[in-house]
């Protein structure tokens, strides 16, 4: 089976390879992106509509995102709808700075990205920019694997209809309705809005999903002057599937899921709680404003405020090993007496809220000369947030439901940066300078349950990042180096008051370079660390992976990407990822000793990544694509422990595309089959007494049809 990992396909990738399609779809040119093109990082530059379309048929972003290089995806639900996350060169989703349309997506807390929250997301979606490693400045937390910006797509100039629909494996559907005004208004004005609904029972157990999205934008052209106004968002109720299973569960079972898990007081009967699940609903708004002031001077500034609020529901019962989680005392209740003896335990059920909002301004500015290009950012966001919880007594004494704890956190960020990019004869140099301040104060107003810690925390990060860029032919060569630093989260600093911020110089050189029609990219990477938050392998009791500061540790690898036209018929392109991910001098702390270590692999960072595809067009509108990836082994922590290693997999996917026409209807019949080869396989997991699995689907298919009218 292995044989057939030279069969496959990535999306196209390599953004300066895109003059091979001679059929590239128009899209609108972006200050941003066409700085970036030009910058000396490591990049990816995807067309949305050209190169995921075909797979968008319900599964989350991070999960069509999973063929590009060094990325590896995961699913809490196994078949990549739900909660799904991303690692880049190894480093989780809070050290990865996502953006939309330049506004900071990872939540200001925990840093993480739950793309949950704004499902069906890519069918909004124009272009998105990767940059791996720093990269350049950005708005939001500092990239310490990556950064992601995805671009929101205009309205189209005509009025249309379209709808997208799909079905497939464990009852997955989704059903997606869209409008296009076109231009009205003397040609000034132009509207669209979509409505998305996904649903999927899960491949675990009972890890249904319910996925409302949405998505309105409305633009205005008048002369120099572009203002958007856009209202995107989402609301979900996912089954909790974050507890995982041990190994001999994962070889006999695999789909069981233990959450919500109790035994009847009454029956003794053993059962599953109805209601144990995520609910959430968030809300963005952005009002953006493009002017351009003259032939040399542009400026964009974005207004933008994002609601969040929803919780998750969990049985709690007394038979589990942490006993705090069931006793009085934890809920703020005294105790009680029970035909004259005291009875201090129940079951529970609670519910754990959050309330926040998040808001600010972002501006830009850029400038183009003959030689020289600049680009002025200021960003002021802050974050307003609250945590609460509820709880109901199930048996002794029945208590109706109340609040038990509450505690509130404000986070300020101010921040400003300054890039050039200079023009000397065939050099290119890029300097970029970063001033980044930001405040974090939260409090306990109600204690309970061991919610929440008064504290007030501040940092000041200067981040400066310099590089060249020198033409070959019709490519390049670069260099390039970044300091970055980065404030730990709330976890971090709620479990450890003394943890450390994080620091990282990022050395990084490659080459872009165009052979007729092979297109060629290769990058050497050093990220070198101090203070490292990396996970250990435990996760907290809601499905969050805990981190700690590693001292000094480093990521090195080379990345080398290749995408070639064989044939107006064929096209073959790929990737790999060699790396080694090491902490220095590593050692575990608990109470009573120090466990030196030495050196050691950093968890969940495996060596080697690779993506190898086939695409063939036997007409100018059908298509059929084999995409293949390879993953090599991973440890779930930091100690080398080989029964707490991840096995290798390969996985191939299918995907055929057929487009045609009827009059003014557009329609396209969509096919994707994952995993043909039915590969049993895990890329996720933790440590407790032992390794804990979570599964991933085996051959499961997604079928869809996009009709359109216009």
């Amino acid at each position: 089976m292995k044989g057939l990992f030279f069969l496959g396909l990535t999306a196209s990738s390599l953004s300066f390879a895109q003059t091979l399609n001679n059929d590239s779809l128009k899209i609108r040119e972006i200050e941003a992106v066409n700085f970036t093109r030009r910058l000396p990082v490591a990049k990816e530059i995807i067309n949305v509509q050209k190169d995921l379309d075909g797979r968008n048929l319900g599964q989350d972003l991070p999960i069509l995102l999973k063929n590009q290089t060094s990325i590896i995806s995961t699913s809490d639900a196994g078949n990549g709808v739900g909660y799904t996350g991303f690692r880049i060169r190894g480093v989780a989703g809070r050290g990865i700075n996502v953006m939309m349309n330049g506004v900071p997506f990872n939540d200001s807390e925990s840093q993480g990205t739950f793309f949950v929250n704004v499902p069906d997301l890519t069918s909004s979606a124009s272009q998105i920019v990767i940059q791996r490693g720093v990269g350049t400045s950005n708005n939001g937390v500092s990239a310490f694997g990556a950064s992601i910006n995805v671009i929101s797509k205009e309205p189209e100039e005509k009025f249309y209809i379209k709808t997208d629909d799909s079905y497939g494996s464990f009852n997955t559907y989704k059903y997606s309705a869209e409008v296009g005004s076109g231009k009205f208004w003397k040609d000034r004005l132009s509207v669209m809005g979509r409505y998305s609904y996904i649903h999927s029972d899960g491949y675990i157990d009972r890890a249904f999903s319910d996925l409302n999205s949405y998505n309105f934008t409305a633009l205005f052209e008048e002369g120099k002057t572009k203002l958007r106004l856009m209202a995107f968002g989402g609301k979900e109720k996912t089954y909790q599937a974050w507890n995982g299973i041990d190994r001999q569960t994962w070889e006999t079972t695999p789909k069981l899921n233990y959450s919500g898990q109790y035994t009847d007081l009454f029956t003794g009967e053993e059962k599953f709680y109805d209601n144990e699940t995520d609910n959430y609903r968030q809300n963005h708004y952005q009002f953006l404003w493009e002017q351009n002031i003259n032939e040399r001077w542009n400026l964009e500034t974005t207004l933008h405020y994002t609601k969040g609020r929803g919780f998750y529901e969990n049985y709690v019962r007394v038979n589990e090993e942490d006993e705090e989680a069931t006793h009085y005392s934890n809920y703020n209740l005294p105790v009680f007496e029970l035909n004259g003896a005291p009875v201090d335990q129940t079951d529970f059920i609670r519910k754990k809220w959050l309330n926040n909002d998040f808001y600010g301004l972002v501006s830009t500015l850029y400038g183009k000369f003959e030689n020289l290009d600049l680009n002025f950012g200021l960003v002021g966001n802050q974050y307003y947030g609250r945590h609460y919880g509820n709880v109901t007594g199930v048996y002794f004494p029945n208590i109706d439901e109340y609040e038990y704890y509450r505690n509130r956190s404000v986070k300020t960020e101010v921040a400003a940066f300054a890039k050039a990019l200079i023009k000397v004869n065939d050099f290119e140099f890029f300097g970029d300078l970063q001033l980044r301040n930001i405040d974090y104060d939260t409090k306990i107003l109600m204690e309970g349950d061991g919610e929440g810690a008064n504290l007030n925390k501040n940092w000041l990060f200067f981040n400066p990042k310099a590089g060249v860029n020198y033409k070959l032919g019709n490519g390049k060569v670069f260099f390039s180096y970044a300091h970055a630093q980065r404030e730990p989260n709330r976890d971090d600093l709620i479990s450890n008051n003394d943890v450390k911020s994080e620091k990282l110089h990022d050395f990084e050189a490659g080459i872009e370079k165009q052979f007729g029609k092979v297109a060629f990219t290769a990058n050497l990477y050093y990220m070198y660390y101090l203070n490292q938050l990396v996970l250990n392998g435990q996760i907290s009791n809601i499905g969050e992976f805990i981190r700690t500061n590693s001292g000094k540790s480093y990521r090195r690898g080379l990345e080398i990407g290749a995408l070639a036209k064989l044939s107006k018929q064929w096209e073959i392109s790929g990737n790999v990822s060699v790396s080694q991910n090491r902490n220095l001098d590593f050692r575990i702390k608990n109470k009573k000793e120090i466990t030196e270590l030495g050196n050691t692999e950093i968890s969940f960072s495996p060596n080697l990544i690779a993506n190898l595809s086939l695409k063939f067009n036997p007409t100018k509108n059908f298509q059929l694509a084999l995409m293949n990836q390879f993953v090599g082994k991973q440890y779930l922590d930091n100690t080398e422990t080989q029964n707490l290693q991840l096995d290798d997999y390969l996985l191939t996917d299918f995907n055929a595309q057929y487009d045609f026409k009827i009059a003014k209807h557009e329609v396209a019949l969509k096919l994707l089959v994952n995993n043909i080869f039915n590969q049993k396989y895990v890329n996720n997991g933790y440590v407790y007494n032992g390794p804990v699995y979570f599964s991933q689907a085996g051959t499961n298919f997604m079928f869809g049809i996009s009709w359109k009218i216009q």
